[in-house]
């Protein structure tokens, strides 16, 4: 993945707080004037304007949402005061605050959304192994993304990783990242960040389950950085499983399964990608 793509993901997994610009340096693995430097050239915003877009994009969802105070978003969002907040909110957005929340949309605002992370290498990919797995009961927060876009998927996790390690009922201290309901006419899938649960009660809100069987899959290891997964499992999907003479299973789409052989806060190391295989 290029330092760019490593910029931005550790960006949208960290940006709820705060994080330095030696920090982003480091996991893109460039000196601070350089990676400024071409981080401007290569997206045209610089690293603080990003980050601060990101931030305010995040706290008008909220408000739109109307569950919080404006207080509280102010807080969530990195600013000490309601009237700091509220000033680099006009700013940004060229609106009050108090009317994003009276309104209850962002239509007529124009949000930061997550640049997107292009990476075309070629991966040398090893042959899967084969497993049963077992039947899952997992928890976790569900959004839809389309298959060109989902340089959302980090902040999705980087909420969840908020609750990761203290949700009722969690068992073990493994990650899953889901792919279910695919739809080809308009290119959507579901993603859930999910845990283990032993059941269903007591979830922090917002959270959905989901029920897998018990199953036959082929298991991929994808070795690098996480920014560049959805290149793994184009291969998989365009190359090996057509080939393969075997047929893709019922349901999920795709289990990314992430244990301590992948750390994440840098977003290195080994992540297996559970295919479900028909018997």
């Amino acid at each position: 993945m290029s330092a760019i793509g490593r910029a931005i993901w550790f960006i949208e997994s960290h940006f709820a707080r705060d994080i330095s610009l030696e920090q982003i340096a480091v996991a893109a693995g460039l000196s601070r004037y350089h990676l400024s430097r071409v981080f401007g050239l290569a997206t045209g915003r610089s690293i603080s304007t990003y980050i601060r877009g990101r931030r305010l994009s995040g706290a008008a969802r909220l408000l739109a949402d109307g569950n919080s105070t404006i207080l509280e978003v102010a807080l969530d969002a990195g600013y000490g005061s309601h009237e700091a907040f509220t000033r680099a909110f006009r700013e940004q957005f060229g609106v009050t605050p108090e009317s994003i929340r009276k309104q209850g949309h962002v239509r007529n605002i124009e949000l930061m959304e997550p640049i997107r992370m292009d990476d075309t290498r070629t991966l040398k990919i090893d042959p899967p192994r084969f497993e049963d797995g077992p039947a899952l009961l997992l928890a976790g927060l569900t959004e839809t993304y389309t298959y060109n876009r989902t340089e959302g998927i980090p902040s999705l996790w980087q909420r969840f990783n908020t609750y990761f390690g203290n949700i009722p009922g969690q068992r073990g201290n493994v990650a899953y990242g889901v792919c279910t309901h695919a739809d080809a006419a308009t290119g959507s899938f579901r993603y859930m960040a999910a845990v283990e649960v032993e059941d269903a009660d007591s979830l922090p809100n917002g959270f959905s389950t989901l029920k897998l069987p018990k199953q036959r899959y082929a298991v991929f290891l994808h070795r690098g950085h996480i920014s560049a997964i959805s290149t793994t499992a184009q291969h998989i999907f365009r190359s090996w499983l057509p080939q393969s003479g075997l047929e893709h299973g019922q349901t999920p789409d795709l289990i990314e399964r992430y244990d301590e052989r992948f750390d994440p806060e840098t977003g290195q190391g080994v992540v297996e990608m559970w295919v479900p295989i028909k018997e």
